[in-house]
């Protein structure tokens, strides 16, 4: 974010999904005429949208609760939730004045971001992309009815598993780009369940679009301590969650608001990634 930043310090920000290259002229993001939204690890280093915000160390950590993936069946395509394995706190509720985040463990998953200001005058606009790689042999379950070989195998969001991969990734300083990218390879802890069709519609946000389904007799779908943990933690963590209405959808001019959200859940889950106080600070990025 800045050329003097101390490669130590984590800054949490919104940012736009959907890299726009800081050399793009145009006058608006929207007019770029190719999807940015993922970006093949493959190519991630030859591909001009990518290569110099990776060169820059403009790397970033997107956190979401999971993702969802679609196996294609003869009724139609059936919805995957994926996420982390959860503990048994993460159905306990926070307690007040607690500095560890003990809920939901949320996914990290590796990204590229970049700055791009519009011609003239007008503010800076953040944006990012999920680096992809092939899927892991449980998640290409999910894949493997529509996957042909003329296209290769299945793709997914990459996942930084631990403290030590997603401080590598963060640390432009220490770690070089060609060491950084041999942390982008596919994951076995993860863990996946069947989804209503009902987060098909992408106005709908709320807890149905995580909640486990059954898939029938002929598909029948065991409950395991991970589902378990997600139903308990629906219960206790998102009633009465608000359903967004289109118009509170944000526009690309209003998503560079730096400040953090003011749910207290996302402030406690951050509590680890702003780093604890007192902590020596690395080496700063040298132009």
């Amino acid at each position: 974010v800045s050329k003097d930043a101390d490669s130590s310090e984590r800054v949490l920000m919104d940012m736009r999904w959907g890299l726009v290259p800081s050399w793009f002229k145009q006058d608006n993001p929207s007019k770029l005429q190719f999807n940015t939204s993922n970006c093949r690890s493959d190519t991630m280093l030859s591909k001009s949208s990518y290569k110099g915000a990776l060169l820059k160390g403009k790397r970033c950590v997107v956190l979401a609760d999971g993702f969802y993936e679609w196996q294609q069946q003869s009724g139609g395509k059936q919805p995957y939730f994926i996420y982390f394995p959860q503990s048994k706190d993460a159905m306990d509720k926070e307690t007040e004045g607690d500095k560890e985040w003990k809920g939901w463990r949320l996914l990290t998953m590796a990204g590229i971001f970049d700055c791009w200001k519009p011609p003239g005058e007008g503010e800076m606009l953040y944006t990012y992309t999920i680096i992809t790689v092939d899927a892991s042999k449980d998640v290409s379950f999910i894949h493997h009815r529509q996957v042909r070989p003329d296209k290769g195998v299945a793709r997914v969001e990459t996942i930084l598993d631990g403290d030590e991969a997603i401080r590598k990734w963060l640390d432009f300083a220490e770690v070089p780009t060609q060491e950084a990218v041999k942390l982008i390879q596919p994951t076995e802890n993860i863990v996946f369940h069947p989804v209503s069709t009902f987060v098909n519609n992408i106005r709908n946000n709320a807890p149905e679009c995580v909640a486990p389904i059954e898939l029938g007799a002929k598909k029948e779908v065991k409950a395991t301590p991970s589902n378990k943990v997600m139903l308990g933690w629906l219960k206790s963590s998102q009633e009465g969650y608000p359903q967004k209405k289109e118009n509170d959808l944000p526009k690309w001019t209003t998503q560079f608001i730096h400040t953090p959200s003011p749910k207290k859940t996302s402030t406690d889950v951050l509590q680890q990634w702003l780093g604890k106080q007192g902590q020596p600070a690395a080496k700063k990025h040298k132009a």
